[in-house]
């Protein structure tokens, strides 16, 4: 009696274990597929925008800035050797600290990422970031925020609202300033103007957003630091504004026949008691690829 009982309630038991058993691993095969999902969205948009780049673009030649006010036309003489092909969208790879929260309780993770840089079209940031056994990965783009904690977990899935366009534009255009300055040449939708005798501004227009950066210029042309008043909620409120945004570049190097700084510091607040920093990075490499 007991032999034929313990056999059924064995079976009793293990159907509810292998029940649960296929929902987790459905669970974890969808969360597979999203993460897919995510991923080829990020490569199609990064072949969209490295589509953008001129396929025979002119050089840079310094007449081309000397109706410049002269901050901006320093800035461009050193940035751009003459000669230079004129490509504006970049491809970025970096490797650094990216913190989240605030000066109260900020975790750092250290991570690497690729950037595709071609404003005004937009751009793509796509990162891999680390503390301790928590891992972080995802993308950043004009249309989406979007990360997964460990890989499976979907966490900060935000975008597709005028809030986040323009948040985002306030970022790829001051990312251009430094990184891709063929692009914020003079010409239609990018005027400049000097605020004084070492800080230039430039306006960004394009569709229904206009953004303004204010780049501070050295004796020799360096662009040292970039401020901005960024539409943004990181603030206690939660709530959507303008406040200040900015950071500080170093290590100036000349790659391609661009002069660009390899060091990025960045964060809310700058220029203000506020101000933290929580993207710092070294630029491991950068190219401005043929389409």
């Amino acid at each position: 009696m007991t032999d034929a009982v313990e056999p059924r309630a064995g079976i009793g038991l293990r159907r509810p274990m292998v029940a649960a058993a296929l929902l987790a691993a459905a669970g974890v095969g969808a969360m597979v597929v999203w993460r897919g999902a995510d991923g080829a969205a990020d490569r199609a948009e990064m072949a969209r925008l490295t589509a953008l780049q001129p396929s025979d673009p002119p050089v840079f030649e310094p007449a081309m800035v000397a109706d410049l006010p002269e901050p901006a036309r320093r800035f461009f003489e050193y940035a751009i050797l003459p000669g230079t092909p004129l490509r504006p969208v970049a491809q970025i790879e970096m490797a650094g600290r990216f913190s989240l929260g605030g000066f109260d309780g900020a975790t750092d993770y250290t991570m690497v990422a690729t950037q595709v840089l071609a404003a005004p079209g937009g751009f793509l940031w796509a990162m891999k970031a680390r503390h301790g056994h928590v891992t972080l990965s995802g993308s950043d783009s004009g249309a989406w925020t979007r990360f997964w904690l460990g890989g499976l977990l979907p966490v900060a899935r935000r975008g597709g609202d005028a809030d986040h366009r323009r948040s985002a534009f306030g970022r790829y255009v001051a990312e251009a300033v430094f990184w891709t300055p063929a692009a914020v040449l003079p010409g239609p939708g990018v005027a400049w103007d000097a605020v004084d005798a070492d800080v230039a501004r430039v306006t960004m227009t394009h569709g229904d957003q206009s953004q303004a950066v204010d780049v501070t210029i050295d004796a020799t042309g360096r662009p040292i630091r970039v401020s901005f008043e960024r539409w943004s909620d990181a603030n206690v409120d939660g709530t959507y504004r303008l406040q200040p945004f900015g950071g500080r570049l170093s290590d100036h190097r000349e790659v391609d026949g661009f002069r660009v700084p390899m060091r990025v510091e960045a964060g809310n607040g700058f220029g203000t008691p506020d101000y933290f920093p929580f993207f710092d990075v070294s630029v491991t490499s950068i190219h401005w690829p043929d389409r």
